[in-house]
């Protein structure tokens, strides 16, 4: 059986995503669904980033019209996107040495208890 054919970056990725993109597409035979997780993935990276660009010379928290603190919007995106990228990098399940992750939590008790 051949190797599968690895995919270039899509163009519309920062550096750094390609980069990453690159790295991993280098180190792992992909199949085609795999490299779709891999986009996904990519482009959460960015939005982080992206993100924490707003951030930079910002407060973590705004007052809103009523005095009230309130988190800056790109404290959530960034949140949100950090989430997504584990759970996708998680998905692609890419064999990352003897670490073992640990199984989702569903209603509050790990699945292999």
């Amino acid at each position: 059986m051949s190797k599968p054919k690895r995919l270039e970056p899509p163009e519309h990725l920062s550096r750094r995503a390609r980069a990453f993109w690159r790295r991993i597409s280098d180190d792992y035979a992909l199949e085609s669904h795999q490299y779709e997780l891999l986009r996904h993935a990519c482009e959460a990276l960015d939005i982080v980033d992206r993100a924490r660009e707003e951030l930079e010379g910002s407060s973590l928290v705004l007052t809103d019209r009523y005095g009230q603190l309130r988190p800056h919007p790109a404290v959530n995106i960034a949140r949100d996107a950090r989430l997504g990228l584990a759970r996708l990098l998680r998905e692609l399940n890419l064999d990352i040495g003897a670490q073992e992750s640990r199984p989702p939590r569903i209603g509050g008790r790990n699945v292999e208890s």
